[in-house]
């Protein structure tokens, strides 16, 4: 089969939970921002962003290590027996941890009468720490469909629980004062909790999968190996502190935008407004993350094929195109997307372009990574991904204080393209692909032509609105079928 055609294939089922969930995930944004004023919404968006940063920290580079292990090994069991054991010992001391210093932790990040908030975390950390490993064997085994339907297990839970406790609790207690149905959602169900029951949804979700995932891990795991645990944590290592860095690059600027911002401000409802509109732009990732499930171990599973190189630049050049179609389609038609947030969060809209190329522009890095993952040079990619978390602090700092989250915006629009850029620049020293760059530019190009006029013809509302929008997506489309079907008809390859 065409190696393109089987990614594509692969994404396709890998992407389906993953692109549902997160739109499932993103249609729930309504009623986040109806159900809670800015100010709680802010306590999820910050909650959230440590997640992200302590969810690298526990796996630490093992779901990578144990591609590249199991893909170069015929002890497939051993390198899966040695990774379950490091990410299970690991997560076992954090969840000890972090429910004995669960108050002092809580009343640090300034909810001291929430230790709950920690204990939950800590749970749903470990168990998705532990189930990275049997979900990247699933994958290395090209089973997308047992995969596909775990996550779809997984975003289901998730997601009824979600309506359950936001939505169908409070409406029992509104409009019912008797009955059964009352009695036990009024014994069962708290509303002080509020947006701890977002919380609790994820924990009962997580559990799920790992349940789900038992037989898989009980039925590959062997004993663990020494040798090949210290081989994989030195090719891991540098995967940690690329992962931190690049959590940083992600999630810092949610983390300390309330520490930044001038006092005399609502800084955890100034937090929800970013939070709520970076939702809005993650649009982006939906296509990245899904793409990246499906690439990795293809990366790897290509890398000694005759044409890997050029099978690597052609997946960047539709990669490009797809990601700013994506922007086009959600800054030209603005207006419906914001009817996803509540009123009071959309102020912070201006962001979201911004977002969305900082988004492309990591997608592209993503891309561009299969240099030093292929080269064993992880340690660079730690470096670049170091250099891009120094340009995140420093513009962070400059910029939060004088622009508030608009700061915090381009503060990660500009990390991302230094990243990109610099991976270019350093990866064709060590894994030259030939890129089309002057393809990639010219689309580029265009899509930003086409928005700029969009912004200068601005129009509010109305058939004007969606004949003009329209017409410029038209074009965008018919410039891209006009350059890439031709050639390909042709059986020439357009660079």
């Amino acid at each position: 089969m065409n190696p393109l055609r089987k990614l594509a294939g692969q994404t396709a089922i890998y992407g389906l939970p993953t692109i549902v969930g997160r739109l499932l995930n993103y249609l729930l944004v309504p009623l986040y921002t109806r159900a809670f004023i800015p100010a709680e919404y802010g306590v999820v968006t910050e909650m959230y962003a440590y997640v992200a940063f302590l969810f690298i920290v526990l796996t630490y580079g093992m779901e990578t290590a144990y591609f590249r292990f199991a893909s170069a090994q015929q002890g497939k069991g051993s390198v899966f027996g040695t990774a379950l054991f490091s990410l299970g010992f690991t997560s076992a001391v954090f969840t000890l941890a972090g429910f004995i210093f669960a108050g002092p932790v809580s009343a640090w990040m300034g909810y001291p009468h929430h230790p709950e908030y920690i204990r939950w975390f800590v749970l749903i950390i470990a168990t998705d720490a532990i189930t990275t490993i049997p979900y990247a064997s699933l994958r290395l085994q090209n089973k997308p469909l047992r995969f596909a339907f775990i996550k779809i297990a997984n975003i289901a839970t998730n997601i009824g629980l979600n309506l359950f406790f936001i939505s169908f609790c409070p409406y029992v207690l509104a409009h019912y004062s008797e009955g059964i149905l009352f009695q036990l959602i009024h014994n069962f169900y708290n509303p002080s909790i509020g947006v701890g029951y977002i919380f609790i949804s994820n924990l009962v979700a997580s559990l799920v999968t790992f349940v789900m995932l038992l037989p898989d891990m009980m039925k590959q795991i062997k004993r663990p190996d020494a040798t090949i645990l210290k081989q994989m944590l030195v090719y891991a290592w540098p995967l940690l502190i690329f992962g931190l860095a690049g959590t940083v690059n992600e999630t810092f600027d949610r983390i300390i935008l309330k520490h930044l911002l001038p006092k005399n401000m609502d800084v955890m409802a100034q937090l929800g407004i970013y939070g709520a509109n970076y939702k809005v732009s993650i649009l982006m990732t939906l296509f990245v993350q899904t793409y990246r499930y499906a690439a990795e171990p293809f990366f790897f599973a290509h890398a000694k094929e005759s044409n890997a190189r050029q099978t690597y630049a052609r997946l960047m050049h539709y990669f490009i195109i797809i990601c700013l179609l994506i922007f086009l389609v959600v800054t030209l038609f603005l207006n419906e997307v914001l009817f996803f947030i509540g009123p009071a969060y959309r102020e912070g809209a201006p962001v979201i372009p911004i977002l969305l190329l900082a988004n492309l522009f990591l997608g592209v890095f993503y891309n561009l990574s299969v240099w030093f993952k292929l080269t064993d040079q992880t340690r660079k990619g730690a470096m670049i991904s170091l250099a891009g978390a120094g340009v995140t602090l420093g513009l962070n700092l400059l910029l939060i204080p004088l622009m508030g989250y608009m700061g915090a915006a381009w503060a990660t629009f500009a990390c991302y393209a230094f990243m990109m850029v610099i991976s270019y620049l350093w990866g064709q020293r060590y894994y030259a692909v030939d890129y089309s760059l002057k393809a990639a530019l010219g689309y580029f190009s265009l899509a930003m032509v086409l928005y700029a006029v969009s912004h200068w013809l601005a129009p509010e509302s109305g058939l004007l609105y969606y004949v003009t929008n329209g017409s410029l997506l038209l074009i965008f489309v018919l410039v891209v079928l006009f350059r890439e079907i031709k050639p390909m008809l042709s059986g020439t390859a357009r660079r």
